[in-house]
């Protein structure tokens, strides 16, 4: 009986300590420290919410930028009122599968239809595949290169203007050495919008 109640006694005190101490530390000092991140990077203007730079919005217009494939679905979740949730998440398709060729060429068509100025350039392949979360919010400099004419014509803008969007919006690599350069796309169609200001 004496074993079983030190092993409780551990058990809260560590409970605690892990559970409780450890976890508002932590919490505490990310607030503090890094503010932004800790709160999940909302991109705030004038007290409007846009969204969250670490997770992808779906475009599809002519007059935005698109990024990778998502996966939505609306019939999993509900609010308490009973409102369909998003929730999007990676397809688990192989790449060997027919269904995830059929949904790679239905993309390819779909971006040259929307793109006819760009001819037989090839169509860098992360505008036509999905990032394993579903929600990645960044493409390549290529992929956001692609769309520029698009981008210009659709926006009244010129192409050098669209460019500039996009390098301030395109992130380097890790420490300048690690990963690729990226491009965040919600950031990129907020300065479009001129919702962002350079």
């Amino acid at each position: 009986m004496k074993v079983l109640k030190r092993a409780l006694i551990i058990f809260l005190i560590f409970t605690f300590l892990c559970g409780v101490v450890y976890t508002g530390v932590v919490t505490g000092l990310a607030r503090l420290i890094f503010p932004d991140k800790a709160n999940g990077s909302i991109i705030e203007v004038d007290g409007v919410k846009y969204g969250s730079s670490l997770l992808a919005q779906q475009y599809t217009d002519d007059s935005h930028m698109w990024g990778r494939i998502m996966n939505l679905d609306v019939s999993t979740y509900k609010d308490e009122n009973g409102k369909p949730l998003v929730y999007a998440g990676p397809s688990n398709l192989s790449p060997e599968s027919d269904e995830y060729a059929q949904l790679v060429e239905e993309r390819v068509e779909k971006i040259k239809a929307s793109n006819p100025d760009m001819g037989d350039t090839p169509i860098p392949e992360d505008l036509v595949t999905c990032s394993g979360s579903g929600l990645d919010p960044h493409i390549s400099p290529a992929a956001a290169e692609y769309q520029v004419k698009r981008l210009a014509k659709a926006n009244d803008m010129s192409e050098d203007e669209v460019r500039d969007i996009i390098n301030e919006c395109t992130d380097g690599k890790f420490l300048g050495v690690f990963g690729e350069k990226t491009v965040n796309v919600l950031e990129v169609n907020l300065m479009l919008d001129s919702i962002i200001k350079d």
